[in-house]
């Protein structure tokens, strides 16, 4: 069809496509050949195109606003009005590399920006492309390209074309050199007229051969991230738009506590959302019978089905390093009330409200670090700040980042990090973190603990945007962790858990009994007043043993846990903190708080 537009004032003609739909042939049992004869007869009315994975527009990408925006200027201008580069008199773009997480978006983001340009697309899928016949993957590609150009303006799309371009100091195989050659020859033979342009996409943007990545071949990168609050709920929205959602439906609430979760991951919602509801019915459905009109109109999607849905999928961007889901909360802490404080201050407070921190001109804490005697609840409070401020929780252990390869241990502690930026907000948890960042002079003969220690306090410094990212670690040998990381900027705050006084003891007891039969007889108080020099770790287990010498004698019919099998329980079960043990530990508090302003706080905490 040909189309209007205005140019420098003119009224100019175009050639443009419209999609048409045969709805009916005459004869309708022959098969027909169009020719300058044939009847075209075009309805008024629209009819619906009905196929799966059909036209894809920009309307379909949700969470991309700036991305499309700069796509535009890349890719469909060229495409769609040349003149103006020839005005300027400068060559648009050959090639377009996206980059980013799986299930961002790049492969739908090129589907429609052809679609939107009217350009024809081909897809290359890299790993497909490769040929164990000598030659054959490089005809393969100059077979694509050619096509391409013989029907411009076209879009070449080279789906995971790391896997065809790597590094070649990188990669030992004769072929894979070759395919990069050629492709290299290939996009300099491109003629610069924004007729053709190569996309290629790739979620391992530094493993691709830097001569690709230079001007006059893939001339810009563009990085599709994970989504934040108002792209997810973009998202929800569009892959939503279709369902019967009931009135409860909350998109704005799912969009909020959807951290890490990318376009594809979100569908994934929606289509296990849409499947929870379906099964609310199947009990009703006879399979080898029609479905009643009324059973079908009752499917609707409830706020319960979204919710199942949300914590079902795990979200892409922590995949490979989420170790948990963290279900511990306030409720199960006996006691530490300022310390509970504190870290609602220092972690829930700057994720719920960044704007006070922005107009309060103050920073968000780096990092805070748990130390004190074991048992005493620092991991719980690392887990239950991070569940209170639906944050997710990253858990690093030592031997987890190790490796016996060089540079292998810098490079995991690397893609933690990058991780938690995409996933942000997260909590990056260090357990026991005297076991990675021991004192680097101890540790002289290897060099992996320097190197290591080096990489973490690089990545806590913060050269790239650390925004939404916290670094809670905890250690029951804070004398040995490296200083470097006791200064401010890094672990801004030392929070010291001491074992639990009367008042915290007794809280541990009544959360550790509420479901235990206990006889009248029994008196938490009495027990925790016994209990001096316990952790929580030791009360709990006193009430485990309790429990456990109540079935010995009544392995039968077990009725009530007796004063007796308490007694029995603190004979066996022994504190694990001395006094000399406490001793040191305020020792090592008040050398802290000698060199630091931190503000002291009592722990009344159970494990």
């Amino acid at each position: 069809i040909m189309k209007m537009f205005s140019f420098g004032g003119k009224k100019r003609t175009t050639l443009g496509t419209l999609r048409l739909i045969v709805e009916n042939l005459k004869p309708a049992d022959k098969v027909v050949k169009i020719t300058r004869d044939t009847i075209i007869k075009v309805n008024k009315r629209v009819a619906v195109l009905n196929v799966s994975g059909g036209v894809v527009t920009y309307d379909d990408v949700g969470g991309l606003t700036d991305e499309i925006q700069r796509i535009r200027e890349m890719v469909e201008l060229p495409l769609k009005h040349p003149e103006l580069f020839h005005r300027l008199n400068i060559d648009p773009p050959k090639g377009v590399l996206f980059y980013g997480p799986s299930g961002t978006g790049k492969t739908l983001m090129a589907k429609a920006v052809s679609q939107e340009s009217n350009a024809n697309f081909i897809t290359i899928n890299g790993p497909e492309i490769m040929s164990k016949f000598y030659g054959a993957s490089e005809g393969r590609l100059r077979e694509i390209f050619r096509e391409a150009e013989e029907n411009a303006p076209s879009i070449i799309f080279i789906d995971e074309i790391d896997s065809i371009a790597p590094k070649r100091v990188d990669t030992s195989g004769e072929v894979e050199r070759r395919v990069v050659s050629q492709l290299l020859s290939l996009m300099d033979g491109l003629r610069g007229r924004g007729e053709t342009i190569c996309i290629g996409a790739t979620n391992r943007i530094n493993s691709i051969d830097g001569a690709l990545r230079r001007p006059g071949r893939f001339d810009r990168e563009i990085e599709f991230g994970v989504p934040n609050v108002n792209g997810r709920k973009e998202i929800f929205q569009i892959h939503t738009r279709g369902m019967p959602l009931e009135d409860d439906v909350k998109l704005d609430h799912y969009a909020e506590i959807t951290h890490g979760f990318v376009g594809a991951d979100i569908m994934a919602v929606g289509r296990e959302a849409a499947m929870f509801s379906l099964r609310r019915v199947l009990p009703k459905i006879n399979l080898n019978e029609p479905i009643p009109s009324e059973i079908i109109q009752e499917i609707n999607i409830r706020d319960e089905d979204f919710n199942k849905a949300i914590n079902m999928i795990e979200p892409s961007a922590m995949r490979e390093v989420m170790v948990e889901i963290p279900d511990a909360s306030w409720e199960d802490i006996g006691g530490l009330e300022e310390i509970k404080q504190e870290l609602r201050e220092a972690v829930d407070w700057p994720l719920k409200y960044p704007k006070l921190f922005e107009k309060a001109g103050i920073r968000p804490l780096n990092g805070i670090l748990l130390f004190g005697p074991p048992g005493c609840g620092k991991t719980l409070l690392a887990k239950a700040i991070a569940n209170e401020s639906m944050s997710n929780f990253i858990a690093i252990k030592g031997p987890e980042i190790f490796s016996k390869w060089v540079g292998e241990s810098e490079r995991a502690v690397r893609e933690i990090f990058r991780k938690a930026r995409q996933a942000a907000p997260s909590i990056i948890y260090f357990d026991e973190i005297d076991a990675i960042t021991a004192g680097r002079g101890m540790n002289e003969g290897t060099h992996t603990f320097a190197s290591i220690v080096n990489q973490i306090l690089v990545e806590m410094d913060g050269i790239e945007n650390r925004k939404g990212v916290i670094t809670i670690a905890s250690t029951n040998r804070p004398d040995i962790v490296d200083p470097a990381f006791l200064r401010p900027g890094r672990f801004d705050r030392l929070i010291f858990v001491r074992e639990p006084d009367y008042d915290a003891r007794l809280k541990i007891l009544e959360v550790h009994t509420k479901n235990m039969p206990l006889a009248e007889e029994v008196s938490l108080k009495r027990i925790a007043q016994n209990t001096v020099g316990y952790s929580g770790a030791d009360l709990e287990n006193v009430c485990r043993e309790a429990g456990m010498q109540a079935i010995r004698e009544k392995m039968d019919a077990i009725e009530k846990i007796e004063n007796k099998h308490f007694e029995f329980a603190l004979l066996k079960i022994k504190s694990t903190i001395p006094k000399e043990v406490t001793e040191k530990y305020e020792s090592i508090a008040k050398q802290i708080t000698e060199t630091r302003n931190i503000k002291e706080s009592k722990s009344d905490l159970y494990r």
